[in-house]
């Protein structure tokens, strides 16, 4: 019974000691762990705040390095375009200098030619001028005139070498036509002293002859005589028929005219 009792009394003392070790105890970790809860609450909220913060400036850092990459693509882009065109530019400039040259030795070449081709030309205008002079006198006043709108354009600087040059070939062109071709026209001749106006056939260069309108009086120039002659009665109706022809007014036919016979310059 001693012994039981000293048991219970031990056990009241260690329920005492424990409660009285155990409630001092659990009051303060309850608070310090709800401090720890605010604690840690606040900190997430700080966190999480910080974070919010944190992912708008990575957004933002984001947005501004596509837009800093799209700009570089485009430079790039046009940097590629800059540097194609250059190299284009470089090859048109090489080649400009190239062409350059060329032109340059075309000019010396020019010159050289000119200095040639100008003497050439006035010794051809002489030429025709003293061709006309001798030919048969027809449409002379056309054909001077010609001649000397020729010369007057050799000293003019508007026209160039080329186009002189053609107009001069034009006139030689000209002349080599009237020797295969047949032409009527009206001019006027001093006959036996008088002024007479006729009508003239002109048949390449073999003949010019004329004829009143009246179909009274027929003639024709004599190169050997260098005048202008009667022509008997008997050709006066061929003279008629081949003004006719000239005018189209008739189909081409034989005609029975004097020709002049060549000369034995021998």
């Amino acid at each position: 019974m001693r012994a039981k009792g000293l048991w219970r009394a031990v056990l009241r003392n260690l329920l005492g000691i424990f409660i009285a070790l155990a409630f001092p105890l659990t009051g303060p970790t309850q608070e310090t762990q709800r401090q720890l809860l605010d604690e840690t609450v606040r900190e997430q909220a700080r966190i999480d705040k910080d974070s919010a913060r944190l992912q708008l400036r990575i957004s933002q850092l984001a947005d501004e390095t596509t837009d800093l990459l799209g700009q570089y693509r485009l430079t790039t882009q046009q940097l590629d375009r800059v540097r194609i065109y250059n190299d284009n530019l470089a090859a048109l400039i090489a080649d400009q200098g190239r062409e350059k040259l060329t032109i340059g030795q075309q000019l010396e070449d020019f010159v050289i030619v000119e200095q040639g081709i100008v003497p050439l030309m006035l010794d051809m205008i002489d030429a025709l001028e003293q061709f006309v002079a001798l030919d048969l006198p027809f449409q002379l006043r056309e054909r001077t005139t010609r001649v000397r709108r020729l010369r007057d354009n050799i000293n003019t600087a508007e026209l160039t070498i080329s186009e002189k040059y053609r107009q001069i070939t034009d006139a030689y062109l000209i002349e080599t036509d009237f020797g295969r071709t047949i032409e009527a026209y009206i001019d006027t001749l001093e006959i036996a002293g008088v002024q007479i106006q006729v009508d003239v056939l002109r048949i390449g260069r073999i003949l010019l002859a004329y004829q009143t309108p009246d179909r009274v009086q027929s003639g024709f120039f004599n190169p050997q005589t260098q005048q202008w002659e009667s022509l008997a009665d008997e050709y006066a109706a061929a003279v008629s028929q081949g003004l006719r022809i000239a005018r189209r007014q008739a189909a081409p036919d034989l005609l029975r005219l004097p020709v002049m016979a060549a000369e034995d310059i021998r």
